[in-house]
């Protein structure tokens, strides 16, 4: 499991013109699976994420996490994330979870993170359009 995760003032996804998801003072978090991805790495990424300390103290030192700032998730699943790019220059998806596994890991997750903080998600599977303005730019790549 991988997430790119980005420090935002403020993000949004949409699907077909209409938002289906926003949030301000967070992060945006991209979500993509491998066929190996269980229920436990739901968790252990999501713990990782929420607890990552990617937000500023009061000496602007990257000292607080999401839950310490009472910043909102907004979670948008890609599967481009788990693709293969060591060879030629056509990534390979071999590796990606299968779709109906990856949904309900996916779903999972977003619920779960909803249990824990102000949460908003994109629609698995969809073409989305994806808007933000990342804070820093701050962006890591988390895996399980």
């Amino acid at each position: 499991m991988r997430a790119l995760i980005q420090r935002v003032k403020r993000a949004s996804v949409s699907v077909s013109g209409e938002a289906v998801g926003r949030i301000e003072n967070g992060i945006l978090l991209l979500l993509g699976f491998v066929k190996e991805d269980t229920e436990s790495d739901v968790e252990r990424l999501l713990n990782k994420a929420l607890h990552y300390r990617v937000f500023p103290d009061a000496d602007q030192h990257m000292n607080l996490s999401l839950l310490d700032v009472g910043g909102a998730l907004l979670i948008v699943s890609q599967f481009t994330l788990v693709a293969d790019t060591k060879k030629g220059t056509r990534p390979s998806f071999s590796s990606a979870a299968y779709p109906y596994t990856a949904r309900r890991l996916y779903e999972s997750f977003v619920e779960r993170a909803g249990e824990q903080c102000e949460t908003a998600s994109g629609v698995f599977g969809a073409d989305m359009q994806v808007s933000l303005v990342n804070d820093g730019p701050v962006t890591f790549m988390l895996e399980s």
